[in-house]
């Protein structure tokens, strides 16, 4: 029986929080992006409390939450590049000013590389 949307979204979620401390292996381009888009929705959700009625609170919370996506966020981003065949190095050209995190989305975008590579068996899920 086939995941709801729901479910494949909470899935992927909950695995990234799972192997937050997993630099290699490879990530889907599905996974990132549905991760990507319930990490979006929680900080949007944390930001309109903060600016409401909840305000320190809130605050605190969004600070909090952010600080522990951190290394789960790295290293979903790490994986993701190995998917596309690149070092995690790549990673650090989001310092690069507008044109670094261009770079970076358009890395994250690119489709999978086709079959196994030098950080791991292709990942089809």
């Amino acid at each position: 029986m086939d995941k709801s949307i729901f479910e494949e979204f909470v899935d992927y979620y909950i695995k990234a929080w799972q192997n937050y401390t997993n630099f290699s292996g490879r990530a889907r381009r599905k996974e990132f992006w549905y991760v990507f888009i319930i990490n979006l929705l929680i900080s949007f959700v944390l930001g309109i409390f903060q600016e409401t009625f909840l305000g320190v609170i809130a605050s605190l919370v969004s600070i909090i939450y952010s600080l522990a996506f951190i290394l789960p966020g790295i290293a979903l981003s790490i994986r993701r590049l190995h998917d596309t065949g690149r070092s995690g190095w790549w990673l650090l050209i989001g310092f690069v000013p507008i044109i670094g995190v261009i770079v970076l989305i358009v890395f994250f975008a690119s489709d999978s590389q086709p079959g196994p590579n030098q950080y791991n068996a292709d990942t089809m899920v």
